[in-house]
């Protein structure tokens, strides 16, 4: 799967999808806060008038999102808490021009990623606790292909918004995205911000994450 640390211009993408996700979650007119000590980057509250819903916004430079397993292997880690799954999505792997920002129900999300699981687990496959299982946005379901049990949630789900990353850089450069600890792609990443981005990667938090810098 990418490496979204493998260059500069990754790491840039991927804080515009995120900005992406959260944009098009207040177009849609939720207001979109952090969560105190939650301890998960990718979480949110959203809120539209009195509805109130957790969702996690996870973002994808290679069509495919990740969860990973809890210690126990008990249920997945941070899908097992939101109501809603934010998939951005690059168009083009290659050549990635646009967000698309897909709305994804928790309960139908955590049943694609549990009859994956299941298939993989019948097939043969180990899956670690602590990784990342991954599965396609737009790879059609295939039942006698246990990688491809419970993809297609990007094809199920049109894109609820897209945005031209060239212009996204500018779409959240706000208020409220500051509240929500959105910075400028093209600021300075700090070791905090590597950290964030890590944790919200694999699913875990910030405080497990160690970086080694060598110069």
């Amino acid at each position: 799967m990418t490496n979204i640390f493998k260059t500069p211009d990754k790491v840039s993408i991927k804080t515009k999808l995120f900005n992406c996700g959260v944009a098009a979650l207040e177009q849609d007119g939720w207001k979109v806060e952090r969560i105190p000590k939650v301890g998960k980057s990718s979480v949110r509250r959203i809120v539209r008038d009195s509805e109130s819903k957790v969702v996690t916004i996870r973002t994808t430079q290679d069509t495919y999102i990740a969860f990973p397993r809890n210690d126990d292997d008990t249920e997945w880690v941070t899908l097992s808490m939101v109501d809603m799954v934010v998939a951005v999505s690059v168009d083009d792997v290659e050549n990635p021009r646009f967000a698309k920002v897909h709305f994804i129900d928790g309960d139908e999300m955590r049943d694609r990623f549990n009859r994956s699981y299941d298939a993989r687990i019948a097939a043969g496959h180990i899956i670690g606790t602590g990784r990342g299982m991954w599965l396609g946005l737009y790879d059609p379901e295939q039942q006698d292909l246990p990688s491809h049990v419970g993809a297609g949630a990007g094809l199920a789900h049109p894109a609820a918004a897209t945005f031209p990353l060239e212009e996204a850089s500018d779409v959240r450069i706000t208020p409220t995205a500051i509240e929500n600890g959105v910075t400028p792609t093209n600021a300075p990443l700090s070791i905090s911000e590597a950290r964030r981005l890590l944790a919200e990667t694999f699913g875990v938090d910030p405080s497990n994450v160690e970086i080694t810098i060598r110069v």
